[in-house]
């Protein structure tokens, strides 16, 4: 699986910037998943609501529900190092870690889908070094991660990476 991402436009810009207000990034917490999901559907999983408003990079992550043992598929915007995918837990800055973080640490195995391919990995939360190596990869991908650690001050947000398991 190739992720390739275009450098966002004026507007797209524009929108992240907007998104990375408190109050905005309240109600993108509870909006953004069905806009994305629809937006998915009627493309034929090519692109995301998130994509398309602020050309960021969104995969579609399918873990094993922590309790429920269902499958969970939540949109989130990654990281690339190399073959290597990296999520940031920051659930929009708020009080407690997002459920696909605890899904994860239950049962590392997910499926990534991006642009309607699928592939499988395996995932781990990031050693203290390559935490402080990604975070300057997060703030560089969308500068609102770094007003979701502000919010979230009072708990160390996960970072995971994943790699690809198979071809």
């Amino acid at each position: 699986m190739s992720l390739t991402f275009h450098p966002p436009n004026l507007a797209q810009r524009a929108v992240k910037h907007i998104a990375a207000l408190a109050p905005v990034a309240w109600l993108l917490a509870r909006t953004l998943r069905p806009l994305d999901r629809a937006t998915m559907h009627l493309t034929r999983g090519r692109t995301t609501a998130t994509s398309l408003l602020t050309g960021l990079p969104v995969i579609y992550l399918t873990t094993t529900g922590a309790k429920s043992g269902q499958p969970r598929t939540t949109p989130l915007i990654c990281g690339v190092d190399g073959e290597r995918l990296i999520l940031f837990a920051t659930n929009f800055g708020g009080d407690k870690h997002p459920a696909w973080s605890y899904n994860l640490r239950a049962n590392p195995v997910a499926t990534v889908t991006y642009q309607g391919q699928p592939a499988t990995y395996h995932s781990r939360e990031a050693t203290a070094a390559e935490r402080a190596r990604y975070w300057p990869l997060a703030d560089a991908i969308y500068a609102g991660y770094a007003a979701y650690r502000k919010r979230a001050a009072h708990r160390e947000i996960p970072v995971f990476v994943l790699e690809r398991i198979g071809d």
